[in-house]
């Protein structure tokens, strides 16, 4: 089944047209962290129709085949970590907390970006929301999904590294980052790329080997240019001498921290736990680019 199903059902549930509002000048202090919820109907219906899809093919599955088969009880895991971690990017309290710190804004974007889509995509959420059709629906779902050929294309290393990267660099310039933070429709786009780019980034990640040995190594490559320019945008906002977003003012000061010291704490945010992110991905599919030229020279070798 293609991949582009999958992402065109993921902008289509997990972010809705209407996102919730927009940061602008929402100030959280420390003590009202535990209330900094989001509780936008558009955003929380979705995601409670995206686990009711994805929990009524799974356990439709396992009925028929028996738990822990089609799906592993590991992948469904993923999945639920998957969504919670959605929740916790636009419920609470990080969709809240990004009117007033901008590193909170920064940790938001890297909920969307390197720790939901991987989950997602490992709880392999085509084959469940398949079985939550009704039966007859099914023949022609797959039929279209398979229709889907731009898929593909899009989740090549080279084309889905390219998307997420300007999606990253463009949205994190000023004008058009600070333009997100007082529009609810501009605010949802920088929203929807980031994921969506991201779906297309660590699916092609975790779907390297579809073109064998040479598929891990390109991956691999990839990844670890997505590691340079990552950070280099990391350390232009941490080694920045000024503050780079004056829509956020002084509102850090809620916190304890001034504007440069939030920005060079969202700017270490991106370098460092997101860069991890990234050159473990890299590591593994260096391994398995080895591993999968190990076999096949073994069978080289057997033939001869």
């Amino acid at each position: 089944m293609s991949p582009t199903f999958f992402y065109l059902l993921l902008l289509a549930i997990a972010l809705p047209p209407s996102d919730a509002s927009a940061h602008g000048l929402t100030l959280v202090p420390p003590e009202g962290i535990w209330y900094a919820w989001s509780f936008d109907p558009l955003v929380l219906l979705p995601l409670m129709l995206t686990h009711w899809l994805y929990g009524r093919g799974v356990l439709k599955l396992w009925r028929q085949a028996g738990v822990g088969r089609g799906i592993r009880r590991s992948e469904a895991a993923c999945f639920l970590g998957g969504e919670l971690t959605l929740v916790l990017a636009l419920v609470w309290p990080f969709d809240a907390l990004g009117g007033t710190l901008f590193s909170g804004h920064m940790v938001q974007h890297m909920l969307l970006m390197v720790v939901a889509p991987p989950l997602l995509v490992l709880g392999r959420p085509l084959a469940p929301v398949m079985w939550a059709l009704p039966e007859n629906w099914r023949p022609r779902a797959g039929a279209i999904t398979r229709r889907l050929r731009p898929g593909r294309f899009l989740t090549r290393p080279s084309v889905a590294t390219l998307v997420q990267g300007v999606a990253l660099w463009a949205w994190h310039a000023p004008a058009p980052f600070q333009a997100a933070m007082f529009d609810d429709a501009i605010h949802t786009a920088e929203h929807m790329t980031f994921l969506g780019s991201a779906v297309l980034f660590w699916w092609s990640i975790v779907h390297a080997g579809r073109d064998g040995s040479h598929g891990y190594a390109a991956a691999a490559g990839w990844t670890l240019i997505t590691v340079l320019h990552g950070g280099m945008l990391g350390a232009l906002l941490t080694f920045a001498s000024k503050p780079l977003y004056s829509a956020y003012g002084d509102a850090a000061a809620l916190w304890g921290l001034t504007a440069l010291e939030d920005q060079q704490l969202a700017g270490l945010i991106m370098w460092v736990p997101t860069g991890m992110v990234h050159l473990a991905a890299g590591v593994w599919l260096i391994g398995a680019w080895i591993s999968a030229v190990g076999r096949r020279n073994k069978n080289i070798t057997e033939l001869l």
